[in-house]
């Protein structure tokens, strides 16, 4: 990419990287759509930006409003950088047990915090920020969970980004968090290849995986119905934090420097690999990992690491 105007137009047209070195079938490849070169450090800020150009196009935002959204991960961050770039407000609600960095970071973009019950996790912040949306009609609350825009963006950008350059896709492997990004994508590839098998990343039920969730918690993104989302998907695999935690430092020895979800996703197309006989997987890495340094997700032992995860919104 050359010259931008704004730095929102430097949005997308991520890089495709080969890790086919942890592949443990040499018959099949895997890359990595590395979505932390994105200028808000994540997959989300394409959403973000989808998200406030409709509503701009709708005429629901016409300048100066405040924007409400429920976030546990990246999309409060995407949002707060559109907002301070458009000259919008906005006020993210968030579990209080995320990171420093998390908080230091929506802050920097002006973003408001207002905290929901640790104990609620993600679900308990879409809640609240649902009952506020009502309370206060003046809020302009997008929903990522339910906005047609967040699968679209990858529609549009995300999946014919990867089909441009890698057509030779056999399996799209992508973690499962408001299914935006499988919908969007899985949709695009199986339209250009009907073989393309899609494999949903989710955490065990209960339990929590930075930017991942578990349909079986109770709460189902309503885009994930509304986009076909279960005849779409040809598998659900199911990775805890310690693997996602050892696929993450996996990573980092080829060079990698991604997330924790990322880890998640990278064991999940292992286990795709090691079930096929040949192929080309390609997962999302929807993150970097500067942004999870403080969790010592690299630095401190392992089962610490694992028991920090159940208290802590890793970011």
């Amino acid at each position: 990419m050359g010259y931008c105007a704004s730095i929102l137009d430097a949005i997308g047209n991520t890089p495709l990287v080969e890790v086919s070195a942890l592949s443990p079938n040499p018959r099949v490849r895997i890359l990595a759509k590395l979505e932390g070169f994105n200028p808000g450090g994540s997959v989300k800020d394409r959403v973000a930006l989808a998200m406030v150009q409709q509503a701009e196009k709708d005429g629901v935002l016409t300048g100066g409003e405040t924007l409400l959204e429920p976030t546990s991960g990246n999309t409060g961050i995407g949002l707060a950088l559109v907002c301070r770039v458009k000259g919008y407000h906005l006020r993210v609600v968030m579990p209080s047990n995320v990171s420093e960095e998390r908080r230091q970071t929506l802050k920097l973009w002006g973003a408001e915090i207002i905290d929901s019950p640790a104990s609620e996790g993600s679900n308990g912040a879409v809640r609240m920020a649902q009952r506020l949306a009502k309370e206060h009609p003046e809020l302009v609350f997008l929903y990522q969970y339910g906005n047609p825009a967040n699968p679209r963006a990858h529609y549009e950008g995300t999946g014919p980004e990867i089909w441009r350059d890698c057509p030779e896709v056999t399996h799209f492997v992508a973690g499962l968090g408001t299914s935006g990004t499988l919908v969007g994508v899985g949709r695009y590839l199986k339209e250009r290849n009907p073989d393309v098998q899609v494999w949903a990343v989710e955490p065990p039920a209960g339990e929590m995986v930075d930017g991942l969730r578990s349909l079986d918690d109770g709460f189902i993104p309503p885009i994930f119905l509304d986009n076909g989302g279960p005849d779409l998907l040809d598998r659900k695999t199911v990775i805890g934090p310690r693997e996602s935690i050892e696929w993450t430092r996996r990573l980092a020895e080829i060079g990698i420097f991604a997330g924790i979800s990322t880890g998640a996703v990278m064991a999940g197309a292992v286990r795709c690999a090691s079930q096929i006989d040949e192929g080309v997987v390609v997962i999302v890495s929807a993150d970097a990992g500067w942004k999870y340094l403080s969790t010592g997700a690299w630095t401190d032992d392992i089962d610490v690491v694992t028991e920090r995860a159940k208290h802590m919104v890793y970011f």
